[in-house]
């Protein structure tokens, strides 16, 4: 089993920057697909972006290409969500999750996930 803490959201001005982390402790990262997902005030979690394991292929949601970046330290056994250029409608609950299975590509699905960060505010203001 792997554990997940995140940190690093905060209150941030449209077209600021925020960097998230998530680190792991119990098992190293490389052997999972690691993604971000997002949770606004009356709505469904929502995925964000997700790379797969051992420095596979990265996917993003349409609505944050270009603006976030996904990266690993495994050293460190963390990973980060960069984000600039940040909108009020990026405002959420950002949370880090860790898919063990083999697949191909990535899951954009809560339920592909099996392990869960517990969550970090992120709040845009314009």
């Amino acid at each position: 089993q792997v554990q997940l803490v995140d940190s690093g959201g905060g209150l941030v001005q449209a077209g600021g920057s925020l960097r998230l982390s998530c680190a792991a402790s119990g098992r190293t990262i490389s052997t999972y697909t690691m993604g971000w997902f997002r949770q606004a005030p009356g709505k469904e979690r929502e995925f964000v972006v997700a790379t797969r394991r051992s420095g596979g292929s990265t996917y993003y949601a349409d609505s944050v290409k270009g603006r976030f970046t996904i990266s690993r330290d495994t050293p460190k056994n963390t990973v980060y969500l960069k984000m600039n250029s940040l909108k009020p409608e990026d405002t959420a609950v950002y949370s880090c999750a860790a898919d063990g299975k083999w697949r191909v590509g990535v899951s954009t699905s809560v339920d592909g996930y099996d392990y869960w960060g517990q969550g970090t505010q992120v709040t845009v203001s314009s």
